[in-house]
């Protein structure tokens, strides 16, 4: 998040606005959205003409559309959403339209740094868009975009041969590449899904389906030198650009570096893996048995396990420690390095670490409102809606957004409280 070290964290309640104000003006309301810094509030709106603005803070954008969908806000506290005017489709940031249209725009994404990319149609064809600078190339079909880490490089998965309904031959003999920022890998496959870019932009991994049967990892192109009844998504290691996948031999899953087993455990399921900000630790989402989940680090699985799921791994900043979302007959909670905390809930958001690794917070559901836990503790007031929690820099502070119930209810509360 951009310049976080220069975001208000001082202690104390401020009120932003007060969103019930909105339903006595609008006779259309979408879900509201807050930026990161907690400073603004917006929501999709229908005025009075029937056209679709945005209210920010009470105000409305100057602008208005046919459509407005995928409201969001950037890393970088900017308001963006996709618009349609006059049946032409675009992207527009704090009220201001990106000038390239297409007949259709869909999975708007962000990076840390602002950068924001998205799939497009026009004339039939498909491409890619980042910062409103849309690729030469386009293609048939387009999926699975994946941006690199600086927010300057985009991967995806394209259909590269017509096909034909019910063309199976051309099919089999493969149809489907990565492209990368518009331009395409020597060879095609059957079939192409997830991508992961290398930590210096240079390569990029994606899954690939070789044959009817077989599956394995490509790297710019070139295969691993074995193949697999199925893999899921590839990583590199932030250490050494070695690429990591987990991978089913047997009816069993493994987990591969650059094509030899280095996890020979036998689990039922494993993915999710991700590596711990240095490189030298990777977790994974694991099944040993049936109906029992749990997190696998280096191979090694936690004892505590969840019936339902276990969701949404994080490493801690400094590479320690590892939290999850685990659910158990219906009832979530935060897990973290196999201990979970006490209390259960009807729903529980991505657990965040401060800076220092030391504590996690957590926004979650009871009692049909939100509020923010702190190492398992309630910090918060009861809100209507809230926004995940953000530590400032010197973890000090809590950043806590909601909308208020009770003697609050309706207005969006912006409070940073002492931990």
């Amino acid at each position: 998040m951009k310049d976080i070290n220069n975001w208000d964290f001082e202690e104390g309640l401020k009120l932003i606005c007060d969103t019930s104000k909105w339903y006595e003006k609008y006779q259309y309301i979408e879900e509201p959205h807050v930026s990161p810094d907690g400073q603004k509030i917006a929501a999709i709106v229908k005025n009075e003409d029937g056209e679709y603005q945005i209210c920010e803070n009470d105000k409305l954008w100057e602008n208005s559309f046919d459509k407005i969908w995928n409201l969001r806000f950037s890393p970088t506290n900017d308001t963006v959403c996709i618009v349609s005017d006059t049946g032409e489709w675009s992207i527009a940031v704090n009220d201001k339209p990106w000038e390239n249209k297409f007949d259709y725009i869909w999975n708007m994404k962000f990076r840390p740094n602002g950068s924001i990319f998205a799939a497009a149609q026009k004339e039939m064809k498909y491409l890619a868009i980042i910062n409103d600078k849309p690729w030469d190339t386009s293609f048939n079909a387009l999926s699975h975009l994946t941006i690199s880490e600086t927010g300057d490089n985009i991967a995806a998965c394209v259909q590269t041969v017509p096909l034909k309904q019910a063309d199976i031959i051309t099919f089999q003999e493969g149809c489907f590449s990565v492209s990368v920022d518009g331009k395409v890998w020597d060879r095609n496959f059957v079939n192409v899904w997830n991508s992961a870019f290398s930590n210096d932009n240079k390569k990029v991994a994606a899954e690939v389906r070789i044959n009817l049967y077989d599956y394995t990892i490509a790297v710019d192109g070139l295969l691993w030198n074995k193949t697999y009844s199925c893999v899921w998504k590839p990583q590199f290691s932030p250490s050494d650009n070695s690429v990591t996948a987990p991978v089913k031999i047997d009816d069993k899953w493994k987990l591969a570096k650059d094509g030899t087993v280095i996890w020979d455990n036998n689990f039922n399921q494993l993915w999710a893996h991700k590596y711990s900000p240095e490189g030298h630790k990777i977790a994974a989402i694991v099944s040993q048995q049936f109906g029992q989940w749990t997190v696998a680090i280096d191979g090694i699985c936690w004892k505590k396990t969840f019936g339902d799921f276990v969701s949404d791994l994080v490493f801690s900043p400094d590479g320690r420690k590892v939290a999850c979302i685990g659910s158990d007959k219906g009832k979530r909670t935060i897990c973290v390095d196999g201990k979970a905390w006490d209390e259960k809930f009807v729903m529980v958001f991505k657990p965040v670490f401060s800076n220092n690794s030391d504590r996690i917070a957590a926004k979650v559901e009871r009692n049909g409102l939100y509020t923010i836990f702190l190492d398992g503790e309630p910090v918060s007031e009861d809100f209507s809606a809230a926004w995940d929690p953000i530590f400032s820099p010197d973890d000090k502070h809590l950043l806590i957004k909601g909308i208020g119930a009770g003697k609050f209810k309706g207005q969006y509360l912006r409070q940073s409280i002492s931990i």
